[in-house]
């Protein structure tokens, strides 16, 4: 209760009106190594969710509609809360809306009912009325994939004022470079404030062992891990000329240093909740809305 009561205290109701939230996140390869479980990483999802949404915010995600996935525990999660003016807004690159039927489609916009929203894109990246009446496309060249979720990432980072940040891949993904990595690099374009939560490992932890270097010591790296895939290597490097140029590394977000270095390392689901919380109270009223 306390925790709730504190929560409350950081963001008060309404304190996000208006404004819209990225939401980065992937399965964790790191959650065995840490003794972590799936159920541990969605209890930090809801949390983070129910702090934004609660608040008044916007969530963008761009993922798929596959059953058990992430879009659906979030649209789960959205039912307990009780908005019905659409608060979550998801995000379906080309390739992704281009492989459902219509009567997986319409199943979906159902499942979401007033609770959310689809976007759905073209090739690159804006926003179309609807799904395309053509037929399916099954297994587009990995090109065109690759240039539609970048396409995508570019359209979420447009229409949002800050991004979070958890998990993340390091293989098996099929973008020109980790998404987690890509949605980053677009942020720090735009000047955006992160929240980068660290607990879970992943591609999050890379990020921020690669900009803060003393945030990721509690948990060094695997000393019989594989060569890491040369587009995570290469995406990170992205990153850091990014910050170079732009003078920003997005940890200008509303924490402080102890903060900040809290958030890089909690697990905690009501701990990484209240700093992102925290951090968006203080530093998003500042900022105008993109919608």
């Amino acid at each position: 209760m306390a925790a709730e009561q504190r929560r409350t205290e950081l963001l008060p109701a309404n304190a996000l009106s208006g404004k819209q939230l990225g939401l980065s996140v992937s399965d964790s390869p790191d959650l065995d190594r840490l003794g972590l479980l799936d159920t541990h990483f969605r209890m930090t999802l809801g949390e983070l969710a129910r702090t934004v949404i609660i608040a008044g915010g916007s969530l963008y995600y761009g993922g798929h509609l596959q059953p058990g996935g992430i879009t659906n525990f979030l649209i789960e999660e959205l039912h307990r809360y009780g908005r019905r003016d659409r608060p979550l807004k998801v995000c379906l690159a080309w390739t992704v809306h281009r492989a459902m039927t219509p009567e997986q489609i319409a199943e979906q916009k159902e499942l979401l009912g007033l609770f959310g929203e689809i976007h759905f894109l073209s090739r690159d990246g804006d926003r179309l009325d609807g799904p395309v009446d053509e037929p399916v496309i099954n297994d587009p060249p990995a090109e065109e994939r690759a240039r539609s979720l970048s396409a995508l990432r570019a359209y979420i980072t447009s229409g949002t004022s800050a991004r979070i940040v958890i998990g993340g891949k390091r293989a098996g993904f099929q973008g020109v470079m980790p998404g987690i990595l890509e949605e980053v690099m677009f942020a720090l374009e735009r000047r955006q404030p992160l929240y980068l939560a660290g607990g879970f490992g992943g591609a999050t932890l890379d990020v921020i062992r690669h900009l803060r270097p003393e945030y990721a010591e509690w948990f060094p790296l695997a000393r019989d891990a594989p060569p890491p895939d040369e587009r995570l290597v290469h995406g990170l490097a992205k990153i850091a000329d990014v910050v170079a140029a732009t003078s920003w590394d997005g940890f200008e977000n509303g924490l402080s240093e102890d903060e900040n270095l809290l958030l890089a390392a909690s697990y905690r689901p009501s701990e990484i909740a209240g700093l992102v919380g925290k951090g968006m109270g203080h530093m998003l009223p500042s900022i105008e809305g993109r919608e």
